[in-house]
């Protein structure tokens, strides 16, 4: 058969063969539809198409603004190289990424809040306007940040990477500040009407840390015995004098029945 396998493109003229040949006893029923409608000739793989992204910047030109779109292929090839998975599909990749990741990598506690990923629609996009960091009905974090720096990047004059990702973070920095003041002054006129809290996550925290230092110190000794049982094992500690136990004085006092003989006390 050669480099290729094309016994599948050939199983119609097979099972015409075998019943011309009465290695069958009828023709198979799809042999007519095969016919009609032959399966693909095409048996080299065709390679996946290199998706580029675009992205927008403004420029100044002449005194004016002007939007340019930049094409930037994902792949950067080699020619020095043998190209390799040349038939795997290419992934797909966004400018956020590269600034989600860069955001993330600077502030990774940003993680640990919690986060509401349920959209309603699939386009709730479409209700924000990212001219500015803070928007209606969504909570703000690490996304409002690269989204916002995305918007300076598309539409600010002559705006940088840097530049925008400072403007977003001071915004964001400031949001948030505001937020956790709101939080504290909240919490305290709380306490002002008689509200009673429970152990703060800090106090928390300590607790469960001293617990844990605490079972590390039991481990820790009874390693320590185990290894000084080891090495006296095989260097030959002295043996250690036990403590003898008090006796009765009452024990050395012999006892008589003649009333006459009395013991040395």
């Amino acid at each position: 058969m050669g480099k290729y396998n094309l016994t599948a493109l050939r199983v119609r003229q097979t099972a015409l063969r075998q019943a011309g040949s009465d290695k069958i006893d009828a023709v198979p029923r799809w042999v007519d539809v095969i016919g009609d409608i032959p399966p693909a000739q095409v048996v080299v793989r065709q390679q996946p198409i290199q998706h580029e992204y675009v992205r927008q910047r403004v420029r100044t030109v002449k005194g004016k603004p002007k939007i340019f779109h930049e094409r930037i292929n994902q792949k950067q090839t080699n020619p020095n190289k043998k190209p390799s998975r040349v038939f795997q599909p290419v992934g797909i990749k966004y400018e956020e990424d590269q600034l989600r990741k860069e955001f993330f990598r600077d502030h990774p506690w940003e993680l640990a809040r919690p986060r509401i990923v349920l959209e309603t629609t699939g386009k709730d996009f479409e209700k924000y306007d990212w001219s500015k960091i803070q928007q209606v009905g969504k909570k703000l974090g690490g996304e409002s940040v690269v989204q916002r720096q995305l918007w300076l990047l598309n539409n600010v004059p002559n705006m940088t990477k840097t530049a925008a990702y400072d403007t977003a973070r001071r915004e964001f920095y400031q949001l948030r500040l505001k937020e956790e003041i709101a939080q504290r002054v909240a919490a305290e006129e709380a306490e002002a009407y008689g509200a009673e809290f429970g152990p703060r996550m800090l106090e928390v925290g300590r607790k469960l840390e001293d617990g844990v230092y605490e079972n590390w110190k039991t481990w820790a000794r009874a390693q320590a015995q185990v290894l000084d049982q080891r090495q006296a094992a095989f260097v030959g500690a002295p043996e250690i004098a036990l403590p003898r136990e008090d006796k009765d004085d009452t024990a050395s006092i012999p006892v008589t029945d003649d009333p006459d003989v009395e013991a040395d006390v």
